[in-house]
């Protein structure tokens, strides 16, 4: 049974940093698509970034130069690095894998089939 579970939410300042992770269970991360999602109160949950097995990355707009997205094999985790973090990075922070594919098919949610129960994250001013 796949399982992922998501770590590290916090309360913090503007312009701090936070490291998330995810912890797999159930199956191996290696050969597939991992990716980072959030979603604020009253809106649509929104990619943030993704990683394919080859270890390459994407991002949204959003957070390019700002959070980094990476993944332990071995330990079968994947990380999401927040920093210079904003108030509008407030969210819940879901960790989704697609395990039909090893290559990212994009920032949209329908591409994940298996998804973790979320991490706060919360950024004041």
């Amino acid at each position: 049974q796949v399982q992922l579970v998501e770590s590290g939410g916090d309360s913090v300042q503007s312009g701090g940093s936070l490291r998330l992770s995810c912890s797999a269970s159930g199956y191996f991360i290696s050969g597939n698509c991992m990716a980072w999602f959030r979603q604020a109160p009253g809106k649509e949950r929104e990619g943030v970034a993704t990683i394919d097995s080859g270890g390459r990355a994407t991002y949204s707009d959003s957070v390019k130069g700002r959070f980094t997205i990476s993944r332990d094999n071995v330990k079968n985790t994947l990380a999401l690095q927040m920093t210079v973090l904003k108030p509008e990075d407030t969210a819940m922070y879901y960790c989704a894998t697609d395990r039909s594919r090893y290559m990212c098919a994009g920032l949209s949610r329908i591409f994940y089939g298996y998804w973790g129960q979320g991490t706060q994250v919360t950024v004041s001013s």
